[in-house]
């Protein structure tokens, strides 16, 4: 298994990591992967795949969570995002994937939804799964379509509570980030007792950022790693092109307008890494809360009682949780460097994997201490 950043020293803020330092710290949540790497021939490889996240464990129509979104920068697509913005309600899975796969699998999730229910039930007569989105044209052979909704069963299948695997996996399966390969990276951070005792989990597809821009634990190591071939070389690919997506989930009992705020601190971790300035990114973030029990089932053919009971944080005690989520974000990107592979993918291209040894000696020269 890849080292991680805490396990080289590397601190990211001062707060306190879970026990697994991932999204699945929040108890309830569950990741999957199902990852598609096949060459079809010497130059057509595909290099794809799809993670699901499930905020509760179970049928999401069955325990909505309160949700919000947050856009950086909009060069990218994803379903299911409006009805969140318009009610503040997460009613399905997560799912992340490549760029060209979004409509399969949210047709996948909407099946697989129908599927679940017993003969004859009809309670649910419509749902609009979300699904976000990067671009992995450049390693994957994304126009020959290979994710299918059996391959989003398998996500879903497997998910689990345990802490997820980085890197090539899933849908990160063939991302590139700060032009090193990239994927899926994970990071908790746990506030004290005094500021609630709360989670905040982060998962990110890291598929952005340029290679003399990256910063690690405030370090501009990217400036000393410029002699690792990029796998950028025609006026067709450049660096900076490509996006990352994110999703924060949290125990901690937020209203809907307060997980748009924890979303938006999504940002101040992706920019501590050096990403989010290009045009050509689609930043994306999601952030959802567990900690409101009871919402109303997704069931719009029984309505439930008129009212619902909920609590909230209050707003003079939310910054914890801001900081929670900047820091889990910054160290899921610097966890997807470290555990990505080097791969080669279709038409020849290569993305270098950043190694320990390299990042370790990048950071000793600009005069960083383990920690």
């Amino acid at each position: 298994m890849s080292l991680r950043a805490q396990d080289l020293g590397i601190r990211i803020g001062s707060g306190t990591s879970g026990p697994l330092n991932a999204i699945t710290d929040v108890a309830g949540v569950r990741v999957g992967h199902s990852s598609l790497h096949q060459d079809l021939s010497d130059s057509r490889r595909v290099r794809t795949g799809v993670t699901v996240i499930e905020p509760r464990g179970g049928p999401a129509r069955n325990q909505p969570c309160f949700a919000g979104i947050s856009v950086l920068n909009g060069n990218g697509d994803a379903s299911g995002l409006e009805w969140i913005r318009e009610a503040g309600l997460l009613t399905t899975p997560i799912a992340l994937t490549n760029t060209h796969s979004v409509g399969i699998v949210r047709d996948a999730l909407i099946s697989l939804e129908r599927e679940s229910l017993a003969v004859g039930d009809n309670s649910v007569y419509w749902t609009m799964p979300v699904v976000m989105e990067t671009f992995d044209g450049l390693l994957n052979d994304i126009n020959g379509m290979h994710v299918k909704a059996e391959h989003v069963a398998q996500a879903l299948r497997v998910a689990s509570s345990i802490r997820p695997q980085e890197g090539s996996v899933g849908g990160g399966s063939g991302m590139i980030c700060h032009e090193f390969k990239g994927g899926i990276g994970t990071a908790s951070r746990q506030l004290s007792s005094d500021e609630g005792g709360w989670t905040v989990g982060a998962l990110v597809q890291a598929n952005h950022g340029r290679r003399d821009e990256l910063r690690i634990a405030g370090y501009p190591v990217g400036r000393l790693l410029a002699d690792i071939p990029s796998p950028f070389h025609s006026p067709l690919a450049y660096p900076g092109m490509g996006s990352i997506v994110v999703v924060l989930a949290t125990d901690a009992p937020l209203l809907p307008h307060q997980c748009t705020r924890l979303a938006a601190r999504a940002g101040t971790g992706i920019a501590r890494c050096g990403g989010g300035t290009e045009d050509s990114s689609g930043d994306i973030f999601l952030a959802f809360s567990t900690g409101n029990l009871g919402l109303p089932m997704a069931d719009y053919q029984h309505k439930g009682a008129l009212t619902t009971p909920v609590t909230m944080v209050n707003n003079d005690h939310i910054s914890p949780l801001f900081a929670a989520a900047a820091d889990a974000v910054e160290e899921s990107i610097i966890n997807a460097l470290l555990a990505a592979k080097t791969m080669s993918g279709n038409g020849g291209n290569r993305a270098e994997e950043l190694s320990t040894e390299r990042l370790l000696k990048a950071l000793h020269r600009l005069g960083w201490v383990a920690q």
